[in-house]
């Protein structure tokens, strides 16, 4: 039987991600950002989708080439078909089809979320299924229940602000630059995370809330800034530690539910804040209190990559889940 070889193309926000593997076994994972969003405070959609335009196709040959891959070799082409922004979604969608129709190649459409739950497939040790997987991103919150590479149910999700947003935006009043929720992280490991007391939300069930915790941090800083114009920079550390206490605090407890909830001690983390240093610390603390079996994907799967997308699209291509040249391209939806 012939070695399965399939290219991932990632361009759901403004990395321009190309991944090879062969038979499950990832081969290259090319990144390339875009550092231009940074002066901006933010991913400005046009100025990404024109990025994608111009790293595309030297993203593609540098991935093949670390693969020693030709395009002629390829089984299947895989690409994020959404969520994300449009304008980005659509160089990496018209990419994938074009090389699809002139290789005669058959094309995989992947879900962006569920492809971040995949990554935690790529290296070993790997979750045994089924497994619980908290995918957390700037865009996402989202609990699952992975019962196989295709088959899961929806547990819990946000009802406002993802906790990537929370990081980011409570960074931004602490005056951090763009992307903020990793300066945060490491502030944070020189502070006290319980130097200041932040309420958390009262959500039934395993929904999640962070819109009330970036709230009470605004209104927290502007009583103290008041009083004294330099609590910010005296107190740094101490507020990056207890927001990030909080905030962790909260995906825990419902991660702790749904481990009660489903009795599957199996549990996974996926997506860029799963890179988090203290909340894979509190991952690893918290399997060894309650006997779970704990996993994170490698910090080169946790933010958005074409790893991830290839290996998903490998699980789809064995069981020949295909998409056509007519499949859409979808800005925002749900799991």
């Amino acid at each position: 039987m012939s070695s399965i070889y399939i290219l991932g193309i990632e361009t759901s926000c403004d990395e321009t991600a190309v991944a090879v593997c062969k038979d499950g076994v990832m081969l290259s994972n090319i990144i390339a950002s875009q550092t231009i969003h940074q002066k901006y405070g933010g991913v400005v959609p046009e100025l990404a989708g024109r990025m994608h335009i111009e790293y595309i196709v030297p993203t593609v040959t540098q991935a093949l080439k670390e693969a020693h891959c030709t395009v002629q070799e390829l089984s299947a082409i895989a690409y994020t078909n959404g969520p994300g922004l449009i304008g980005s979604l659509l160089v990496g969608s018209e990419f994938a089809k074009s090389l699809s129709l002139t290789l005669n190649t058959p094309l995989i459409a992947v879900n962006h979320l569920e492809s971040h739950i995949m990554a935690n497939l790529i290296d070993s040790p790997k979750p045994s299924f089924p497994f619980l997987c908290l995918t957390v991103s700037g865009g996402h919150t989202l609990l699952t229940k992975v019962l196989g590479p295709l088959d899961y149910e929806i547990l819990g999700r946000t009802h406002d602000d993802a906790v990537g947003e929370a990081f980011d935006k409570t960074a931004k009043l602490l005056g951090f630059a763009y992307p903020g929720g990793p300066l945060i992280d490491k502030c944070a490991q020189g502070g006290n995370p319980h130097a200041f007391i932040f309420p958390k939300p009262k959500i039934e069930g395993l929904d999640f809330s962070f819109s009330g915790v970036k709230t009470a941090v605004l209104y927290f800083l502007q009583k103290n800034t008041l009083q004294d114009t330099q609590f910010i920079e005296t107190h740094k550390a101490d507020i990056c530690a207890s927001i990030q206490y909080t905030l962790i605090a909260i995906l825990l407890d419902k991660l702790e539910k749904a481990v009660a909830l489903t009795n599957i001690k199996e549990v996974c983390i996926a997506g860029g804040v799963s890179a988090n240093s203290g909340l894979r610390k509190a991952l690893t603390n918290k399997g060894i209190e309650k006997k779970w079996h704990t996993y994170y994907p490698k910090m080169e799967y946790c933010t958005d990559n074409a790893a991830m997308v290839a290996i998903y699209g490998y699980y789809q291509y064995l069981s020949g889940r295909y998409s056509t040249l007519t499949t859409p391209c979808f800005p925002t939806g749900k799991l």
